[in-house]
């Protein structure tokens, strides 16, 4: 159950749709529970690092805003 409630994540859908140059998950905490949000880069003029982890999914947006930025790549606005 906890698998396909965490792949109907709204949020996690909403990000894997903007950063499409990006595998974006969830890391699993020691205990079993979701812990951070991971975004790998898959595409090169996606982003700059190759990956980048923050502690909630407004948090990985906008580092993953900031990425496409550092590429040169124009910024979508988004109703979050």
């Amino acid at each position: 159950m906890e698998t396909r409630a965490h792949n109907d994540d709204p949020a996690l859908r909403r990000l894997r749709e903007e950063f499409t140059g990006h595998r974006i998950w969830r890391a699993r905490r020691w205990d079993g529970r979701l812990g951070d949000w991971v975004a790998t880069l898959h595409n090169p003029a996606a982003g700059v690092d190759l990956t980048v982890i923050r502690s909630d999914a407004a948090a990985l947006r906008e580092a993953l805003v900031q990425e496409r930025q550092r590429v040169g790549r124009p910024v979508m606005k988004r109703a979050w």
